[in-house]
C-alpha cells in the first residue's frame, strides 16, 4: 500500500517567547524516520506528510491509501483532531483514534468527567481559570497543579506538587499565565506511578504495563515531571512488568481497557494511573497519540520488554486500522 506519514517535528529553533517545553509534544526527525523506515520495511510505500498548511496539498499530491497519523496539532485544546478531521473531510481513511476522542482526551478534566461516568476511578479535580478564583479546595491537600489541555508532561513540573494554599496558588498562577489556559488541581494519588500500552479494537487488549518508580524520592512525593523525564535516567527506574501483586495488576489492566472503552480510543493509545493509598487504580490520564521512539517513548519500551520488536509493534498497530476498516491486514 502507499501510506501516508502524518507527524510534527520539533522545530531546530522554536520562537524564544514561549514556554521551554511549547514543542515537546512534537516529534524528532529521527522518530519520523524509525516510523518511516519500520511501514516501508513491512513493504509499503511511505510519503511524508508534515502536518501544516501544505498539508493538503501535500496529501492530494501523494494519493495515500491511508495514513499513519501521529501528528499533534498547533493552537488549542483541539489541536490533535486537526489532521484527522482534515481527513475524514476527504474521505481518507486513516491510523488512530478519531477527531472527538482526540479532543476528549487532550482536555483532562473531560477526559476525567468520562471515564467517572462509566464507574473508574479518578481523583478529586477542580478547574480555574486565574489564581484570583482560586478559592479553596473541597478535598485534602497536597494536590498536583497542572494545564487542564496539555500533553508529554507539558506544564508539570517538580514544583506542580503543592502541600498548601499559597503553593498552589501560585502554580495555578503559572499555568495559567504561561499556557494562557485553565489549570486543572488535582488530589494527588501518593502510590505507584504505572503506564498501561493498550492495542486493538474488538476486542483491544493490554500489550504491558510499565512502572515508572522514582529514584531519588518515596513514591508519596515523586511527580513525573518535564525534569523527571528529561534525566530519567538518573530518576526512574522503569519496570516492565511493574512490581505489584497479580491481583493489583489486574485491576490495572480492567480500569485500562475500561477507560479505552469509555474513550472510544481505536487501534492504539497509552493511559495514565497512579495508586491510591488503598492500592486501588486512579485514573490520571490517556494518550491516543503516545511516543513511538523505539528505545525512548514508553509504548516501544514496554512492547520491547514483552517481547514485541519495534517492527512487530508498528505492523500490529498498522494491522488494527486496516481490520477496523474492512481491509486486508498488513
Amino acid at each position: 500500500m502507499r501510506v501516508g506519514l502524518a507527524y510534527n517535528v520539533k522545530p531546530a529553533d522554536p520562537p524564544a517567547h514561549l514556554p521551554e517545553d511549547a514543542f515537546e509534544e512534537y516529534d524528532s526527525e529521527a522518530t519520523v524516520g524509525h516510523i518511516r523506515d519500520a511501514l516501508a520495511s513491512i513493504g509499503h510505500e511511505v510519503r511524508r506528510l508534515p502536518a501544516g498548511p501544505g498539508f493538503v496539498d501535500a496529501l492530494r499530491e501523494a494519493r495515500p491509501d491511508i495514513v499513519f497519523n501521529i501528528t499533534e496539532g498547533e493552537g488549542g485544546r483541539c489541536r490533535e483532531a486537526h489532521i484527522p478531521a482534515v481527513l475524514e473531510m476527504l474521505g481518507v481513511p486513516y491510523v488512530g483514534s478519531d477527531p472527538l476522542t482526540l479532543s476528549v482526551t487532550l482536555d483532562k478534566p473531560v477526559a476525567k468527567k468520562l471515564v467517572a461516568s462509566d464507574g473508574f476511578p479518578t481523583p478529586a479535580f477542580r478547574v480555574f481559570r486565574s489564581p484570583e478564583s482560586f478559592d479553596g479546595l473541597p478535598f485534602p491537600f497536597p494536590v498536583i497543579v497542572k494545564p487542564a489541555f496539555e500533553g508529554s508532561s507539558k506544564g508539570v513540573r517538580l514544583s506542580s506538587r503543592a502541600t498548601t494554599v499559597a503553593q498552589a496558588r501560585e502554580m495555578v498562577r503559572f499555568v495559567t499565565e504561561t499556557y494562557r489556559q485553565e489549570a486543572l488541581v488535582e488530589a494527588f494519588v501518593p502510590g505507584a506511578e504505572v503506564t498501561v500500552g493498550v492495542l486493538g479494537n474488538e476486542p483491544p487488549r493490554v500489550v504491558g504495563m510499565m512502572e515508572v518508580a522514582p529514584k531519588t524520592v518515596p513514591p508519596s512525593e515523586f511527580v513525573y515531571s518535564l525534569e523527571v523525564k528529561r534525566d530519567w535516567e538518573n530518576r526512574v527506574t522503569y519496570r516492565v512488568p511493574p512490581a505489584l501483586p497479580p491481583a493489583a495488576l489486574a485491576e490495572i489492566g480492567r480500569c485500562a481497557l475500561g477507560a479505552y472503552r469509555a474513550l472510544g480510543c481505536r487501534d492504539f493509545s497509552r493511559i495514565d494511573f497512579r495508586l491510591d493509598a488503598s492500592g486501588t487504580p486512579q485514573f490520571i490520564e490517556c494518550n491516543p497519540l503516545p511516543g513511538l521512539s523505539p528505545g525512548y517513548g514508553d509504548l516501544p519500551i514496554m512492547a520491547e520488554r514483552m517481547g514485541i520488536p519495534y517492527l512487530s509493534l508498528i505492523r500490529e498497530i498498522l494491522s488494527h486500522a486496516l481490520r477496523r476498516l474492512g481491509r486486508d491486514a498488513a
